[in-house]
């Protein structure tokens, strides 16, 4: 079974750095797509962005473009989200995701961590 554990969440001030972690376990991590996604308090779980299964190929969403960064460690089974002069508008619980398939919708990903809270004050 594949699980997925988020970390590295926090509280910042506006135009702080943070990187969050993600180590997969239970799967064979060098052959998925891994996403991350982020929910606010009364919104709907929206894509943030996704890495190929060989690193090749990243998307991000157009609020993160230019300031969130994804990567993959794949000798060390981990995902990494960079993220970079965050806005108040950013706070949300942050989840990482697995897949076969490579995408960014919800409905593609099938293995989903528990995520971590990140806040960001102005």
């Amino acid at each position: 079974q594949v699980r997925l554990v988020e970390s590295g969440g926090g509280l910042v001030q506006a135009g702080a750095s943070l990187r969050l972690s993600c180590a997969v376990s239970g799967g064979i991590f060098s052959t998925y797509a891994v996403a991350w996604f982020r929910q606010a308090p009364g919104k709907e779980r929206e894509f943030v962005a996704v890495r190929s299964w060989n690193g090749y190929n990243s998307n991000y969403a157009d609020s993160v473009e230019g300031r969130f960064t994804i990567s993959r460690d794949n000798a060390n089974n981990t995902v990494y989200l960079q993220m970079n002069s965050l806005k108040p508008e950013d706070t949300a619980v942050y989840y990482c995701a697995a897949a076969a398939n490579y995408g960014i919708r919800r409905d593609a990903y099938n293995y989903w961590g528990q995520g971590t809270q990140v806040t960001v004050s102005s």
